[in-house]
């Protein structure tokens, strides 16, 4: 039985007319057996039924036995699509090299058809438009001119193990982050996983006898587990009007590292210049930068370190001598909302909004506070907190962003519904941070007060002094662009898709947990657009439209943030899924699968290609009217 389900949930290359491989049952000739009887003794026939009735037991306890482990494997298979990105869809095929027939015993038939339905949707997702869009550019005369470097985002790069210790040999070359020995890792043996990918908390480098370090080259971002593409239409695409590896790189790095650790352990940002000044020389043409999500960030970062002679000492005129283009991909440069409740408590709306039996084995598995643990332990992932206080994010009365006519504003950031609680006073965005600094770890709040700065510089004279500061140099309030008039940046990212915009928190009562405050699950709003304890807003699904479009569409047209007029051009891709694609098809907004979005494909071959001239700006959000709200 195991074998004919296991060919209807991962298919088979037999033709389905073709006869089975079982040996049928004799069939009785016609004249016989009609009216054959046999004569059993008594006794035998009682021991015959006593055997029966064994038997029967046996069976029953073999297929409660199975039920349980069948249960158990789905269980941890759903922990491990929620330990992916959210719109992570497992490939079955990985399942052929496991033991299934525990599993598919006790599975319907139903739901295995389902589930191969499934596997070939997204199979057909995973093709649609596959080099169709390079092939069209193509035959458009658009081919590979500038050199391409591509900065991938927060946990998109692959971490393997180079730790030749006793405990790590098992694991030596093989990805603790973004692949299947991932997950393997993750429920064998949670305490070393943990141990592995957790930082010093002090130093924020590696710990004693851990070794972890980014994957290099395509593979590193192409996919992130089997079937889960991330940069992989772009590079499919790139690579059909000319591009290859001698002509594009990818700058992966260690996301979990703060910025200024990434040069110290890593040298990152010493070899990320010399790929691009290399690039330069040979091709005799200017670099074209894509960055994806954090990327972004760190390419800003970045661009301030190569200038400076407190880092790569290029000198004010190196971005205007290197680099063509800055294609900005769902930049967070304004950090992203979900970031606090993720380091505060462990969760955010994929976790809040999971039923009672899925957050009960979520909790005996990976808990709240050891998910909070693990992501403090990670600096790099808070230099995505919010950036720019009440001025950007709203306050106790109004935020740029409400909703016209709302009873509840944005910019209560953390919102305690009871009154008696210890923690009932409300948080906005200028208190969530001394509110966790204060009951976190004062190792916690060293590296991140070390590493970053959320303020706002109000004048030329100050963004000129930051300059100088590397901790300013994540933030785009408080530094500026280049001085590089010919640079062009384009920003292209998702709306339309609901984000996690505000909070309504209580007091953690759970024994089992060490964590003091939670999301208040129990409360909807639909009238505010509250979900479990989660208020959702405008965005790309994981970050704020205000994060990704204030600067591009206002704040860089300050002249103290763009002093060198770097021309800038928006494009808004409106999330506009396909009902049928786990992926959401060629016209989704997401801020993961935007990667493989048709249009966005065609505009970086574009800029790829010198014609950067044709993209046309495209705004179709409100972000220029909740901009016009801040008074920077």
């Amino acid at each position: 039985m195991s074998n004919i389900l296991r060919r209807r949930i991962i298919g088979s290359d037999t033709p389905t007319s073709e006869p089975s491989s079982r040996t049928p049952s004799p069939a009785l000739p016609a004249d016989e057996g009609e009216d054959e009887r046999v004569s059993v003794p008594l006794e035998k026939l009682n021991k015959l039924n006593e055997h029966l009735r064994k038997s029967s037991q046996q069976k029953g306890k073999k297929r409660r036995t199975a039920w349980i482990f069948g249960f158990g494997s789905l269980v941890g298979i759903i922990i491990a699509l929620f330990l992916g990105p959210t719109s992570d869809v497992l490939d079955l095929a990985v399942l052929k090299q496991m033991n299934l027939d525990s599993l598919l015993d006790v599975l319907p038939a139903g739901l295995l058809q389902d589930a191969q339905d499934l596997q070939r949707h997204e199979r057909d997702a995973i093709a649609y438009d596959s080099f169709a869009i390079g092939l069209h550019a193509r035959s458009q005369g658009v081919e590979a001119t500038h050199p391409v470097i591509m900065i991938p985002g927060v946990i998109s790069t692959g971490l393997e193990s180079w730790s030749t210790e006793q405990e790590s040999q098992a694991w030596f070359r093989k990805r603790l982050w973004g692949s299947w020995s991932m997950m393997r890792a993750l429920v064998m043996d949670k305490p070393a996983w943990k141990r592995h990918v957790m930082l010093d908390k002090e130093t924020g480098l590696d710990p004693p006898g851990v070794k972890l370090r980014a994957a290099q080259g395509f593979d590193a971002t192409d996919f992130f587990i089997t079937g889960y593409w991330i940069w992989n239409k772009i590079l499919e695409n790139l690579a059909t009007i000319g591009y290859d590896p001698t002509n594009a790189f990818t700058a992966a790095y260690d996301w979990r590292l703060s910025y200024g650790n990434l040069e110290v352990r890593d040298q990152y940002f010493t070899r990320l210049k010399i790929h691009i000044e290399t690039g330069h020389r040979i091709s005799g043409h200017k670099i074209v930068l894509l960055s994806h999500s954090m990327g972004s960030q760190v390419l800003f970062y970045f661009f301030h370190w190569v200038e400076s002679e407190l880092g790569g000492n290029g000198g004010p005129d190196w971005v205007e001598t290197h680099i063509d283009s800055w294609i900005n991909i769902s930049g967070s440069m304004l950090g992203a909302v979900k970031d606090i409740p993720a380091v505060l408590s462990g969760e955010m709306k994929d976790t809040a909004q999971l039923n009672a039996f899925a957050v009960y084995g979520l909790e005996k598995f990976l808990a709240r506070h050891e998910r909070a643990e693990i992501f403090r332990a990670m600096a790099g992932i808070s230099s995505m907190m919010p950036i720019g206080g009440n001025a950007i994010w709203g306050d106790e009365n109004a935020a740029p962003d409400d909703p016209p006519g709302s009873n509840h504003t944005y910019g209560r950031y953390i919102t305690f519904r009871n009154s008696s609680s210890p923690h009932a006073a409300n948080l906005t965005a200028d208190d969530v941070l001394p509110y966790l600094f204060a009951h976190t770890e004062p190792w916690y709040r060293q590296q991140i007060e070390g590493n970053y700065s959320h303020g706002i510089a109000y004048t030329t004279e100050d963004v000129e002094k930051n300059q100088h500061i590397p901790r300013k140099w994540i933030n785009p309030l408080e530094t500026r662009l280049p001085l590089a008039p010919s640079l062009k940046l384009y920003c292209f990212y998702g709306v339309g898709k609901p984000t996690e915009r505000s909070y309504f928190y209580r007091t953690d009562n759970d024994p089992a947990t060490k964590t003091e405050v939670t999301i208040d699950t129990h409360h909807t709003n639909s009238s505010i657009n509250a979900d479990h304890g989660v208020v959702m807003g405008e965005g790309d699904g994981t970050v704020n439209l205000l994060s990704l479009g204030y600067m591009c569409n206002k704040g860089w047209k300050i002249p103290r943030y763009n002093p060198a007029g770097v021309k800038i051009t928006v494009q808004e891709m409106p999330h506009e899924p396909d009902r049928f694609s786990p992926r959401g098809g060629p016209n989704t907004g997401d801020h993961v699968d935007i990667l493989g979005r048709s249009g966005l494909n065609d505009l970086v071959l574009k800029v790829a290609g010198g014609k950067g001239d044709l993209v046309e700006e495209e705004v179709v959000s409100r972000i220029r009217e909740y901009a016009e709200k801040i008074k920077i």
